[in-house]
């Protein structure tokens, strides 16, 4: 299997990491136009499955170092399979709440609350499970980011007109944090089943990162017929939806939805093949840089913030500099 050797490699891993979490989006805007985001999410996890099988059969077959991807999974023990599901599981429940905000708050809203909240929340709880870097840089990084999520949060607040669309925003906000906190946890679970010491030469019965990446994307596709069936029935906003309605959407707009899985999939893949080489903790969190990305998508693309006067724009820029900032830090963290 293909593995990363230098730490400048898993860095540059990690950032296309942090493109992919923080894009993947862009595709439920796409299809949020003539798409139900519910509707939207059962391609997204059939992305996910097709393209964690396709790196698998790929990358995670290539090579004389590790174990290829097949004989992985046929060895992996009972305990570090159930670890993974169970990252699948808590990660799904979270990233569902997550496209409720994003389609009600917007992507420049919902992913710097939620997911920046998530990062904060994960790196204590990764780097307490494998401690790896400077820690004094790290968290430094990590309070930078607090504050950039505070700014925000508060810019977020002077954009809201009220009415609806404050009721709305509001909303969004709420099941962002409450996605935030819950996505602070899958990451342990997974990274707990593999051996980050030693890739090269794996422990027998622990995962790789290409049966990690599969087995997890498949306790999303389980858990999906629990938690988005009742989603479907008891939206966070508008009607209930009918499975009925899925079978009519275009090739396109399915076409759509698998894209995304497949973004989201392929920043998941290079984030846990460079946790081997960064550690568990600056893995994890270069990777959740994704809402400067989501933040720039919905600023600039999506105009999310339009008319917005110039103390938000301030809000904003300052936002911008301390995730920059924070993220510096974290990479400084693991040269250390």
């Amino acid at each position: 299997m293909f593995i990363v050797h230098s730490y400048l490699l898993a860095v540059v891993f990690c950032f296309i990491t942090m493109l992919c979490w923080g894009s993947w989006g862009n595709t439920q805007k796409l299809a949020g136009k003539t798409w139900r985001y519910e509707l939207f999410y059962w391609d997204y996890v059939i992305g996910m499955v097709l393209f964690a099988l396709l790196i698998g059969l790929t990358m995670g077959s290539m090579g004389s170092q590790g174990r290829p991807f097949i004989e992985d999974l046929m060895q992996a023990n009972g305990s570090g399979i159930l670890s993974v599901l169970v990252g699948g599981v808590i990660f799904n429940a979270s990233n569902i709440l997550l496209s409720a905000s994003v389609s009600l708050a917007g992507m420049s809203v919902a992913f710097p609350l939620g997911v920046g909240l998530a990062l904060v929340l994960g790196v204590i709880i990764n780097y307490l499970g494998a401690p790896k870097g400077d820690p004094m840089l790290l968290f430094l990084g990590v309070a930078l980011i607090v504050v950039a999520i505070v700014c925000n949060g508060i810019a977020s607040g002077r954009m809201a007109k009220g009415g609806e669309q404050s009721k709305s925003n509001r909303k969004g906000m709420i099941l962002s944090v409450v996605a935030g906190v819950l996505m602070s946890f899958f990451y342990r679970f997974v990274a707990a089943a593999m051996d980050l010491d030693n890739f090269e030469q794996p422990t027998a019965g622990m995962l790789t990162p290409y049966s990690a990446i599969f087995v997890f994307s498949i306790g999303v596709l389980i858990s999906n017929f629990v938690f988005n069936t009742f989603v479907m029935r008891r939206p966070f906003v508008g009607e209930p939806v009918s499975y009925s309605e899925y079978f009519k959407g275009s090739i396109s707009t399915h076409l759509v939805g698998i894209l995304g899985g497949a973004i989201w999939c392929l920043g998941t893949a290079f984030s846990y093949i460079a946790a081997g080489k960064a550690g568990a903790a600056i893995s994890y969190a270069l990777g959740q840089g994704a809402p400067m990305i989501a933040a720039i998508w919905g600023v600039f693309i999506w105009k999310e913030f339009k008319g917005s006067d110039s103390k938000t724009n301030w809000l904003l820029g300052i936002m911008f500099l301390f995730f920059i900032v924070g993220l510096g830090l974290i990479v400084l963290s693991g040269g250390n």
